[in-house]
């Protein structure tokens, strides 16, 4: 019986493992979602997206390859993870190393999100304002669900944690000049191909963004307790392995 007892155990971890990250999926499609209104907003697009947006921009007009922006996320996440690396050496875990496979999967949602999103058409300067809106919103659900699944960290955040852990300033400090960072490159990428400000790309959009989808998150988070209880409670499997065992017992 103890030996049934450790399989069924084994047998919750790996469905908890699995049914907690098919949840990270779910927040990270979602996160895309909101990613992609952001862009097609038209008045610029989150900070995470500039620089794959601006370079998929660059690849249509063949100065550089012409990826899609999931794939030059891909890039850039793995740019990221590498300097994450750099910055914290021997202080660097392994594991950490699944954030570039959260990283491919953020790249391709992003790609069947811009496509999903393609449709979308804006009339005028409040049309614009309200998909930003709407995508911060977006982003900032998917941002408080990726949290709750309690994973391994998207590299954009794993950098952040790299640069606060090696500089010994607070997460939020270290936060504001990795996303300033950022766009600032997203800036300077614009003037190099294109000999101005691309304000479609790095705009009032992003500044929205940036100010935006922390607020939101701060009053989304308090209620999604609901998707906590879906994370980490199973009645139907638990009542099975609870029952099995009893009958188990019983018999013996």
């Amino acid at each position: 019986m103890d030996l049934l007892l450790k399989r069924n155990g084994l047998k919750e971890k790996v469905v908890s493992f699995l049914w907690q990250h098919i949840l990270l999926m779910v927040s990270i499609f979602i996160m895309t979602l909101g990613v992609a209104l952001c862009v097609r907003s038209d008045i610029g697009s989150s900070v995470i997206s500039t620089i794959p947006f601006v370079m998929t921009l660059a690849g249509e007009t063949g100065k550089v390859p012409a990826y899609t922006i999931g794939e030059y996320t891909y890039i850039m996440n793995f740019i990221l993870v590498g300097l994450q690396i750099l910055i914290l050496r021997r202080r660097f875990h392994v594991v950490q190393l699944c954030q570039l496979i959260i990283g491919f999967v953020f790249g391709f949602f992003l790609d069947v999100s811009m496509w999903l999103t393609s449709a979308i058409n804006y009339d005028g300067v409040i049309s614009e304002v309200c998909i930003q809106l709407l995508g911060c919103c977006v982003l900032a659900v998917g941002i408080s669900f990726e949290i709750r699944c309690g994973s391994v960290t998207m590299p954009g955040e794993g950098i952040t944690v790299a640069v606060s852990k090696a500089s010994g300033m607070p997460f939020a400090k270290a936060k504001i000049i990795v996303d300033t960072s950022l766009v600032i490159i997203a800036v300077l990428l614009g003037y190099m191909f294109f000999g101005t400000w691309q304000w479609h790309v790095v705009g009032i959009g992003t500044l929205i963004a940036m100010f935006f989808v922390g607020a939101a998150v701060k009053f989304i988070d308090p209620h999604m307790e609901w998707f906590s209880r879906l994370l980490y409670n199973r009645p139907g499997f638990s009542r099975y392995l609870y029952g099995l065992a009893r009958y188990i017992k019983r018999k013996n």
